[in-house]
């Protein structure tokens, strides 16, 4: 694996647009789990298809509920070797962007600025309207629903409140889709990292780099579908494998 962390250091040296590609796995040694895996969330839960939330309160209520758990679980979590070593990474030039699957927010927390961030699926911090785009605190959500015994709605247009999250079934947000690909298509070196590449469409991201010839470096505990593309595979602990190319290139 040194030799591979070698050359990952001397990609990235070189790099003038690198784009950062997240999955779960960069959030794992933060003790958020990765939800798609065998014994995850979803394994124990079928998943809340947004037309199923969007038809019925009970079914909203329960989201919430799940929601909640979750949340309570994971929300004291802070960012890990992995994000600080992205950040770093930002601000001395060398990424342009992060696209990111997760929810956690954490790339943010670690210093990345809201603007280079893109989130594929939502953001798990806050709600906001579907009708109206109004945001609300997470916390005014559960207040609402204890002492109305409903699930919320929109003070300002009565719509539907709902996490700022992609659920299963909803429709991928265009801008987001659309900067992402901007920005895939403006790389010279794709950091695909902690991602199993099995969710579409964003597991497209790492395919579209490569068409444009930018170098792709894919990171991950297990192999994955697009390793025979990549110019370079590290198979390891996501944090352990930063943290040592950070060593490489801040010695």
């Amino acid at each position: 694996m040194d030799d591979d962390i070698d050359e990952l250091a001397r990609m990235i040296q070189s790099a003038k647009r690198a784009v950062v590609f997240t999955g779960a796995g960069i959030s794992t040694e933060c003790g958020i789990p990765d939800f798609r895996s065998p014994g995850g969330f979803w394994t124990r839960y079928k998943p809340i298809e947004f037309s199923a939330y969007l038809a019925s309160e009970e079914t909203r209520l329960e989201a919430w509920r799940r929601y909640f758990m979750i949340y309570d679980t994971v929300s004291h979590a802070v960012p890990g070797r992995g994000h600080k070593v992205i950040a770093k990474l930002y601000h001395e030039g060398k990424v342009s962007h992060v696209i990111t699957q997760n929810i956690d927010d954490l790339h943010r927390v670690s210093g990345v600025p809201e603007e280079a961030i893109i989130e594929l699926h939502g953001n798990g911090s806050y709600a906001k309207c579907l009708s109206c785009g109004e945001r609300y605190e997470l916390a005014w959500a559960r207040a609402t629903i204890e002492s109305e015994k409903r699930p919320p709605y929109c003070v300002s247009c009565a719509g539907i409140v709902k996490t700022a999250t992609i659920s299963f079934g909803q429709a991928m947000p265009d801008q987001e889709m659309a900067d992402a690909r901007a920005a895939t298509f403006n790389a010279d070196l794709f950091l695909a990292l902690g991602s199993s590449l099995q969710v579409f469409p964003a597991a497209n991201f790492p395919v579209m780099a490569k068409s444009n010839r930018a170098r792709l470096v894919i990171i991950n505990r297990e192999p994955t579908g697009l390793d025979a593309l990549a110019d370079l595979v590290v198979q390891g602990e996501l944090g352990d494998v930063l943290a040592a190319t950070a060593e490489r290139l801040w010695p």
